[in-house]
């Protein structure tokens, strides 16, 4: 007959376990996420190494999830880790019969671990600290003198989970975000920049549910789920590769610079056709075209390759450069950390993940070659598809229904939106807001200041609705009057395409 073993976990695997809970809780206490969390080079090492159709699968069902569920899943990996050493640290100690040798190799194995694996001394002495914390008074707890008949191997598990609790509490506390929104005015604007933002505000339709010209919250999407910290006062960005002369400049050279304050749009690559990755700011900058006048290209495929301080890498024409702007600000603001701090690309019309953040290099390349996510098997590198979103639906006080929304053309501009309350049988115009500026510091004359090519418009149309169930549709109209294509495409490779439409009852 066979036998079952039935393996039950001992009170010393749990408090090993809570151990290493409260190391990952400590060392995210002492340092928030950032790089230097215990998790997050685990998350870095998993997110490289994933094989691209997995990625992809990823990006198109679970969006920025994806990115949260890696970063869950490398804590669960330092949480392992970390209760594997308690548990051994714990034995040792059981055998040379002295409880305070456990917490004390625990935490040095751990510190010493943690700190080669992030190279920060806080964030190590947090996970530390945790370990040996939970130990000790897990250990303290199961040698007082028990009251009744509690059981002393209860009290050591009940203590060490109170202890990681704890230590999750006062990460709450410390960790608290308190930023400001990006889009409000910043007090020391210039007159230019607040001119242009009140002038947005003023253009901006009003309809309800809909996100002004200028966004209220940007979306922020890259390879990480823990942004990189770039320190301003050390960066540089170079200019390589086939050039006549390599150049380098700091942060406070590229901020002398001559430069201009614009409004760009930003779309993601990977968004659903109706997704809400697609947002509008005011950005200063540097253009790209006075650093690589300087360097002087020499490249037999008129290629650059853009690096990061995170390791991404894009590759496209050094054509794609002519109007773009390394951005060091952001509706009058130094960029977040999010959006590339201290300094980004942004290449006009092309979707958003050729706008490097954190940018450290310019490569001019003399052969093609495939970018970071071109080797995973997109193909977003080209311009933009046009796209009229729909994202808000009202019911006015007067009974007619009214639609909203925003339309992007890269720098082909929008000229019209046509909105279909039959499904696509006929069109009617909706009605536009006014163009943004192109530049807000233009220097020629007044009267031929351009309007931004590369800003989306909002539009909003009033109809009355017919009875019961229907479908709006709604296109945008180019510049030169071509039509947003019709048939609808997936993100993946090439960017969504297509016709919004939303049911109405």
């Amino acid at each position: 007959m066979t036998r079952f073993v039935r393996l039950r976990p001992s009170a010393d695997d749990a408090v090993a376990l809570f151990a290493g809970v409260a190391a990952v809780v400590g060392s995210f206490a002492a340092v928030g996420f950032t790089p230097s969390f215990v998790a997050s080079p685990i998350e870095r090492w998993l997110a490289r190494r994933m094989p691209g159709a997995v990625v992809s699968l990823a990006i198109q069902f679970l969006g920025s999830l994806g990115q949260q569920l890696n970063l869950v899943a490398a804590a669960f990996v330092a949480v392992c880790v970390v209760a594997a050493v308690a548990r051994v640290a714990g034995t040792l100690g059981d055998r040379l019969a002295n409880r305070a040798v456990g917490p004390v190799v625990a935490g040095a194995v751990v510190f010493g671990v943690a700190t080669l694996l992030t190279g920060s001394v806080p964030s190590s002495g947090g996970a530390a600290v945790g370990t040996a914390l939970t130990l000790g008074l897990a250990g303290l707890s199961g040698s007082l003198p028990a009251r009744g008949a509690t059981n002393p191997d209860r009290r050591r598990v009940l203590a060490s989970l109170g202890t990681a609790a704890g230590l999750g509490v006062v990460a709450s506390v410390l960790t608290d975000d308190t930023s400001q929104p990006t889009a409000t005015i910043p007090d020391d604007a210039s007159p230019a920049v607040r001119d242009a933002l009140e002038a947005a505000t003023e253009q901006s339709l009003a309809v309800d549910g809909l996100e002004p010209l200028v966004s209220d919250e940007f979306f922020s999407v890259d390879i990480n789920a823990v942004d990189p910290e770039v320190d301003a006062s050390q960066w540089t960005l170079s200019v390589t590769g086939s050039v006549e002369e390599e150049i380098t400049v700091d942060y406070e050279q590229l901020r002398s610079m001559d430069a201009r304050t614009e409004f760009h749009t930003l779309r993601c690559v990977g968004e659903s056709l109706n997704g809400t990755k697609m947002d509008n700011a005011l950005w200063t900058g540097v253009p790209v075209r006075t650093l690589l006048e300087r360097a002087d290209p020499d490249s037999d495929c008129d290629c650059v390759r853009v690096h990061a301080a995170d390791d991404y890498y894009q590759v496209f024409p050094i054509d794609a450069l002519n109007g773009a702007m390394l951005a060091y600000q952001m509706n009058g603001r130094p960029l977040p950390q999010s959006h590339g701090y201290p300094a980004r690309a942004l290449v006009p019309g092309h979707w958003g993940e050729i706008n490097v953040k954190w940018i450290t290099e310019i490569e001019v390349i003399d052969r093609d070659a495939e970018g970071y996510w071109e080797e995973r098997g997109w193909h977003g590198t080209g311009p933009v598809e046009t796209v009229a979103k729909i994202h808000a639906q009202n019911t006015l006080p007067d009974g007619r229904v009214q639609v909203g929304g925003h339309a992007y053309a890269g720098t082909r501009g929008v000229s019209a939106v046509e909105v279909s309350t039959d499904g696509g049988d006929s069109w009617s115009e909706a009605r536009l807001s006014a163009p943004l500026v192109e530049s807000v510091d233009w220097a020629g004359d007044p009267g031929e200041t351009p309007h931004a090519p590369d800003v989306w418009r909002q539009w909003a149309f009033e109809y009355e609705p017919p009875a019961g169930e229907h479908e709006v549709v709604a296109r945008a109209i180019e510049a030169d009057g071509t039509v947003q294509p019709e048939t609808e495409r997936e993100a993946f490779p090439h960017g969504p395409s297509g016709w919004v439409s939303r049911t109405v009852e």
